[in-house]
């Protein structure tokens, strides 16, 4: 149960590989797979959870193999969370950046069909933000994947 079978850097640098992969896949993906989860994105998710299992630990089915692994993941988790704060390219690379979906009253079509995003999205997020999209100064689709309303500003 204690006796690892793999050699523990290997462990290691499988959990170090797996978690840059996953990475890059849910920031490939786009911004919605990070906002807030619809039930597919639920099912993604615990999907690709299983599908990597095997990667993390291959064979070894020891206590202390998958403990070591879980500790990597979160060591590498902390370590990217210190370097987001320390650079900020850094931490656009890994949290993304906020993009322009709309501007005074026009919502931008293409930009939209771009990063995935339903009209019914947009005029939800109006509808929370008790706007009229006549009333819309800028709509912005942020980085969690959550759309944010500013209303135009009083003449």
């Amino acid at each position: 149960m204690l006796e690892m079978s793999e050699p523990w850097w290997q462990l290691v640098l499988r959990g170090v590989c797996v978690y840059i992969a996953l990475m890059i896949l849910v920031r490939v993906s786009g911004k919605r797979t990070v906002g807030q989860f619809t039930p597919f994105d639920l099912l993604v998710v615990m999907l690709l959870s299983e599908a990597v299992s095997g990667s993390l630990t291959g064979e070894d089915k020891s206590l202390m193999g998958g403990l070591l692994v879980a500790l990597t993941l979160i060591a590498v988790n902390v370590l990217v969370a210190l370097a987001s704060t320390h650079s900020r390219q850094f931490e656009q690379f890994v949290e993304g950046v906020p993009v322009l979906l709309g501007r005074e009253g026009t919502i931008f079509d293409s930009v939209l069909k771009k990063h995935r995003v339903g009209l019914g999205e947009v005029e939800r997020s109006l509808r929370e933000n008790d706007c009229e999209l006549k009333e819309v100064g800028c709509l912005y689709l942020e980085a969690d994947g959550a759309i944010s309303v500013q209303k135009r500003r009083p003449e």
